[in-house]
């Protein structure tokens, strides 16, 4: 395969994980930044590859084959994203760029020996899971920190959004995976929150608060 039909087959894989639909030709064209005609060329060519069930305007989803060919992208995606973090010390919202070049290594061998050199992480820096070499994925209980309830402590154990300007903006406010979460106050007019955060009160807006997974 190459690099641009992998890009494609884990950009189809991202959009039906949080939509659980057929992914529309616009859809995959808005999210890689390209026309839609360029997205049916590629189209096709999936789906001579049986990797897609693709119908003309009715969308696009995966078949077994290209599902378990998404998932071995993502994890080597998200398994260098944790030996840049936890190995070389890259902060984490400089790894996603980085890692989007190693995912396509093809080394099935390499890519087993990182997991168990990791020691089988679960989970990438942003908190989102790392299939294992077949494919299966560890499910987790997560919550949306906007919808939490009231004056009962959670743990932060994922980002929603894990574009650098956002953990940026969480570095700043000092939160990471792992800090710890009471909500004090819902504001009634817009859904700002009062949190206590690692034992400081700090505010959330509702943007943020919709982009933080809690358990």
């Amino acid at each position: 395969m190459t690099f641009s039909e992998e890009n494609y087959l884990k950009t189809i894989y991202h959009i039906t994980s949080s939509s659980g639909t057929e992914v529309s030709t616009n859809a995959i064209a808005e999210k890689m930044e390209t026309k839609a005609s360029s997205v049916t060329d590629m189209l096709k060519k999936l789906a001579d590859k049986e990797l897609i069930v693709y119908q003309k305007y009715k969308g696009v989803i995966l078949t077994d084959k290209g599902s378990h060919l998404a998932k071995m992208i993502v994890r080597k995606h998200r398994l260098w994203e944790v030996f840049l973090v936890d190995k070389l010390h890259f902060p984490w919202d400089e790894v996603h760029d980085i890692a989007e070049q190693l995912e396509h290594i093809k080394s099935e061998k390499l890519i087993n020996k990182l997991d168990d050199f990791l020691g089988n992480p679960t989970e990438d820096p942003h908190g989102d899971p790392i299939p294992d070499s077949s494919g299966l994925i560890k499910k987790s209980n997560k919550l949306l920190l906007s919808e939490v309830e009231l004056n009962k402590e959670y743990r932060c154990i994922g980002v929603k959004d894990s574009s650098s300007d956002f953990l940026k903006y969480l570095d700043k406010q000092k939160i990471s995976l792992g800090s710890t979460f009471v909500v004090k106050e819902r504001e009634n007019f817009d859904d700002t929150l009062l949190v206590e955060v690692n034992s400081r009160k700090v505010t959330i807006s509702n943007k943020i608060a919709n982009n933080l997974f809690v358990h």
